[in-house]
């Protein structure tokens, strides 16, 4: 198959998605598919050094051969909304212009960031079936529900216009893709309370590199040594952004109500809009250790260093999908404490793998009881990986991704 990739960002950037992309684009090529991907200038996540560089590539060869990048220039991606807006627009319209033109294209495919990117895989899906006389199918990858990941960070409210054009948005690219993979169970069940045929959808978790992932003893975990952490402690950990819909304020004042256990330690790495206001109210607080993110090639070694891991979210806004740490922590055979929706597919993943508990989300009392209750009987950790391995394991999820692939095609 000649498999056509539009995409918003493509390596060398670096978005929660570009891992898994890569994965993909690797599990398709190994089954001889051809890839013809059409990207903007990089921009998010490099240095200007990178982008200068690339400003000069328009067109590359990777893979041997098997892959091939079509760049166009677009300006620097800004803070600014109306900007990034504009920036939006005007790299669809030139994605669209590079797309049609193109010739022998078996299928479409599109991740959904941002949100103008499903409407615009729709709308060369058809320019393409009429030029060529044959149906080319349009594959869409749903990352992230638009516009209601806006009115769960509280950044617009339903019936506004900017949740109207969402909406608009989004019926359009339901109803104009061939197939629809979700990465969640409430995923689904939004769609299908929108009126998307089920057929239309398939769930493939978003998946982790259980090669690169793995457990690391206490004894051989260098963070020890790095921040002269007393190994005999019982560590809690928390390792992620502090944002708006992430909650992870709780994660701090969960250790402040705990300052009278001298053996639980909070670790805390973390990153986002509210982290210094994070590393301010953590500074008195003597069972606390706060760190900016580590870098992705020492994940094994955070969530190993925990006797549990904490996720958290606001109130309602957990089924807005399933944290991909999850299967980060799990791989480390860490317990899990949730801070989450306890309608959510999270809170049902740690049910089903006895991975720990869940608690309603910003509610400190509870948050409070459920780490005391884990300190206080403590056990060997479960073989987690186990669970990964079959749900949400690279190899697995791939194997299943190719092969929607070839239904649609079908």
């Amino acid at each position: 198959m000649n498999i056509l990739f539009l995409d918003a960002y493509y390596e060398p950037e670096t978005i929660a998605y570009t891992h898994l992309e890569k994965d993909l684009i690797e599990g398709l090529i190994s089954e001889g598919h051809k890839i013809y991907i059409i990207c903007p200038t990089p921009t998010r996540g490099i240095n200007q050094e990178i982008r200068e560089k690339y400003k000069n590539i328009k067109l590359e060869k990777k893979y041997d051969g098997a892959v091939t990048v079509n760049r166009f220039s677009a300006p620097q991606e800004g803070k600014n909304p109306l900007i990034r807006a504009f920036r939006y627009f005007w790299c669809n319209f030139r994605t669209y212009q590079i797309a049609v033109k193109n010739n022998d294209i078996d299928i479409i495919f599109s991740n959904s960031t941002p949100p103008t990117q499903g409407a615009l895989g729709a709308l060369v899906a058809k320019k393409l079936s009429k030029k060529s006389k044959k149906k080319v199918p349009f594959l869409y990858n749903l990352q992230d529900i638009f516009p209601d990941s806006l009115v769960n960070s509280n950044l617009t409210h339903k019936g506004s216009v900017l949740w109207k054009i969402g909406r608009k948005l989004e019926d359009y690219t339901y109803r104009n893709a061939d197939k629809i993979i979700v990465i969640s169970q409430s995923f689904r069940k939004n769609l299908l309370a929108k009126g998307v045929s089920g057929n239309k959808i398939a769930i493939i978790s978003n998946w982790i590199d259980l090669d690169s992932v793995h457990p690391v003893e206490r004894k051989d975990n260098r963070l020890i040594n790095d921040f002269n952490l007393d190994p005999t402690k019982f560590f809690v950990v928390y390792a992620g952004n502090f944002g708006a819909a992430q909650g992870a304020d709780i994660v701090v004042k969960a250790a402040k109500q705990l300052q009278e256990y001298k053996d639980i330690q909070f670790v805390i790495f973390g990153g986002g809009p509210y982290f210094e206001d994070a590393k301010e109210q953590a500074q008195n607080l003597d069972n606390v250790f706060i760190h900016e993110l580590m870098p992705q090639d020492r994940i094994s070694e955070v969530y190993s260093l925990g006797d549990v891991a904490l996720i958290t979210c606001k109130k309602g806004t957990g089924n807005a999908g399933m944290p991909s740490k999850t299967w980060s922590i799990m791989a480390c055979n860490t317990p899990i404490i949730a801070s989450f929706d306890i309608d959510s597919d999270l809170a049902d993943v740690i049910s089903d793998s006895h991975a720990g508990s869940c608690v309603e989300p910003e509610n400190i009392f509870h948050l409070k009881e459920a780490i005391v209750n884990e300190y206080q009987h403590r056990k060997e950790k479960l073989n987690l990986r186990k669970y990964v391995q079959y749900y949400a394991s690279k190899e697995h999820c791939i194997y299943r991704f190719v092969n929607e692939f070839k239904d649609v095609m079908e």
